[in-house]
């Protein structure tokens, strides 16, 4: 049961990280269009917060893949490698109650 408890914890913070990389993702395209400006204080507040809690998870899988020019998928396999981490998590839960 303990187990089970701590993969939901575990599940919740891997949602909280796919949303703020979601979130990440979608600021860059509005400042990249220039539909919010970095001169708003509020705006480079939310940008530098949202680097801050990424970076140390994204830089490892940035060294690992090949470079793909102005393309970063490193996003995208974080969020594939939580997801499968929340799956194996969940089932290893699931065994450890029957």
């Amino acid at each position: 049961m303990l187990f089970y408890t701590l993969s939901e914890i575990v599940g919740y913070l891997i949602s909280i990280i796919i949303i703020l990389v979601i979130v990440q993702f979608i600021l860059s395209l509005l400042i990249s269009f220039n539909v919010v400006n970095m001169h708003n204080d509020f705006v480079a507040a939310i940008w530098r917060a949202i680097n801050a809690l990424l970076d140390p998870i994204l830089n490892p899988i940035r060294r690992i893949m090949p470079d793909t020019g102005m393309i970063d998928f490193s996003p995208l396999v974080l969020i594939i490698g939580l997801n499968i981490l929340n799956i194996i998590l969940r089932n290893l839960a699931m065994g450890s109650l029957a």
